[in-house]
């Protein structure tokens, strides 16, 4: 009997679902399977009736939302037209990855699962909901999920006895092979075709458009707790163009003093030039590296040294270890029972793979160069909200970003590594340039003239919100309310006087939320609650829409919870009349949301 090939697809927003996939596969290649990896959106979704055995991962974001590699699929596979047949000869498993404090925790993973059997799919197992709040991770819940994959696979369609499985202490061989150079290539090789200042389209992941920062400005106080900067990018020449709602993606690259470190621990030339050979047919290039590369390019710009490692991290570091006590620590890290104690090394106090390596220099020296892009991951873009309007601000683009710095057990405090990086730049010094792109958000907004709109924007949610009214005043649209929220208005009370003198024009209604300057805390959605009859008024009896941008956390259902009594109250609606009419904004795209972990 021939054995299927898998087929493994994942939808994956921050690497975790990826990881996972790609984890899969190497079980399988050491079970003798034959295995394809592959994004969502990067398979020929068509194909799909014709796939005998499909493991699906994927993530949920934002409220219930699925990864932005995955939403052609996603689109595709809830079509109507589809026939309740057209999976039947599929035999499939789904892997999620979710957040519990979330309400719609799973919810892409549990509505994937329920639709591939309307499809006529044959479930191998009831899909794994892996959680971020468990305290060992989504693995507490995967790893016997796969336990029981494997069992399932291996029963029906069992590997002759002739292909012994690969144990675990061998390494699988590498995806390339690094051919270093010797002698230089002509100079300007390593840019070509990554990232231009001049593009002939608009530009993408895969060529980003490297923007000159004008100015990078702190605007908190000098007391508040947070580092937060509008930072504005020239866009001159760049075919780039946005409306409001719109989010600009941005690709940082780790600091100089990380890079050298990460050289001298691997014992690495960062001048030396190299290129790169697959090992097997069919397998893709990096996307996004140059060749050939120098090993500083790889080192600075495309290895994420600054994240926190994941287990198949150190799976594969121990494999690689020749030094017997580091290795031993690597095995107990990468097997089942010591996740518990990984967890507390590692997440915990979110230890960097950089600094991983520095506990384990033994290990670190003795990595071949074949092994770093399977040991480490690629930097990752990171979205952040267009704060400013063309219309308003013509060749220019802003944000507003919080650095993130926070301190755990280790010594070193933590810090993000895009927010450092954009934070670090200094225009004043002489020309920055940063590689980013735009693409659509998640937000759109009315185009008729007399529709209002209500924004609830506390903090940095509400830079979108700027975008909208720069943009909305320049058409000459009113009814712009918006609910601002922050600690103390002489401290993080951004774009103050903007508002202000777009009140006085009559643009503007601002409610403000200031939730420090008294001794009970004062949040958006008391103010909305205070103004109950207006927003009732603004939502049923004049079609307003309805924004919300922020911290997914807690506010967002703080936000939901003040609407559904002000229905009750104003409305006069029952709880679940209430409930009902909410879920028809959202339906309708009159309440949408934008928000982040």
């Amino acid at each position: 009997m021939q054995v299927p090939q898998l087929l493994v697809l994942f939808g994956s927003q921050t690497g975790t679902a990826q990881d996972e996939a790609e984890r899969l596969g190497r079980e399988a290649r050491r079970r003798r399977l034959g295995c394809r990896v592959q994004a969502l959106d990067s398979y020929a979704v068509a194909n799909l009736i014709r796939e005998p055995l499909v493991v699906f991962v994927c993530a949920t974001t934002g409220q219930g939302d699925p990864p932005d590699n995955m939403k052609n699929f996603w689109r595709f596979i809830f079509r109507k037209s589809l026939l309740p047949t057209s999976l039947c000869q599929m035999d499939f498993a789904v892997l999620g990855l979710g957040d519990s404090s979330y309400a719609k925790f799973n919810f892409v993973a549990k509505k994937l699962h329920r639709r591939l059997l309307q499809l006529g799919g044959s479930a191998l197992l009831p899909p794994c909901l892996g959680d971020d709040q468990h305290e060992l991770g989504p693995d507490a819940a995967i790893d016997p999920w796969l336990g029981d994959l494997w069992k399932k696979i291996m029963g029906l369609y069992p590997v002759p006895l002739d292909f012994p499985e690969i144990p675990l202490g061998v390494p699988l061989p590498s995806k390339f092979i690094f051919q270093f150079l010797q002698e230089v290539p002509s100079v300007g090789t390593e840019e070509q075709n990554i990232a231009c200042s001049a593009p002939q389209r608009p530009p993408s992941e895969l060529q980003p458009f490297l923007a000159p920062v004008v100015t990078n400005q702190r605007v908190t106080g000098p007391q508040h707790f947070q580092d937060v900067r509008l930072i504005e990018f020239d866009i001159t020449d760049s075919s780039i163009s946005f409306t409001a709602g719109d989010v600009v993606l941005i690709m940082p690259s780790n600091s100089e003093t990380h890079a050298q470190q990460f050289c001298q621990l691997l014992c690495l030339d960062p001048n030396q030039f190299f290129k790169l050979k697959a090992r097997e047919p069919g397998v893709p290039y990096p996307p996004g590296l140059p060749e050939p590369c120098t090993v500083w390019h790889l080192v600075s710009q495309y290895l994420d040294i600054a994240s926190v490692p994941r287990r198949s991290f150190f799976e594969l570091l121990a494999c690689l270890s020749p030094h017997g006590l580091e290795r031993e620590k690597l095995l107990e890290f990468s097997s089942a029972r010591g996740q518990e104690e990984l967890w507390d090394y590692c997440n915990r106090p979110r230890r960097t793979i950089l600094e991983v390596l520095c506990d384990f220099p033994h290990t670190a020296a003795a990595i071949p160069a074949d092994y770093l892009l399977d040991l480490i991951p690629q930097i990752r873009p990171r979205a952040f909200s267009i704060a400013s309007s063309l219309l308003a601000h013509p060749r220019r683009l802003q944000i507003l970003v919080a650095v993130v710095e926070y301190q755990t057990r280790l010594k070193e405090p933590r810090r993000g590594l895009c927010s450092s990086w954009l934070a670090s730049l200094n225009p004043k010094q002489g020309l920055v340039r940063v590689p980013l792109w735009v693409r659509p958000g998640s937000l759109r907004f009315p185009e008729t003239s007399d529709t209002p709109i209500i924004m609830v924007g506390p903090g940095t949610g509400v830079a979108p919100f700027r975008a909208a009214i720069q943009e909305r005043v320049a058409h000459g649209q009113t009814g712009n309310y918006l609910f601002f929220g922050c600690r103390q208005r002489d401290q993080d009370f951004y774009w103050q006087t903007e508002w202000q003198e777009l009140e006085k024009k009559g643009c503007l209604t601002l409610v403000t939320a200031f939730s420090r300057e008294q001794e009970q805390k004062v949040y958006v959605q008391h103010r909305l609650r205070e103004l109950g009859p207006l927003v009732w008024e603004l939502l049923d009896r004049q079609g307003a829409y309805f924004y919300l941008a922020g911290n997914a956390k807690y506010m967002p259902a703080d936000v939901a919870e003040a609407l559904t009594s002000i229905f009750q109250e104003e409305g006069q609606l029952s709880n679940a009349d209430a409930a009902a009419y909410l879920a028809r904004l959202q339906q309708t795209l009159h309440f949408q949301t934008e928000t982040w972990a």
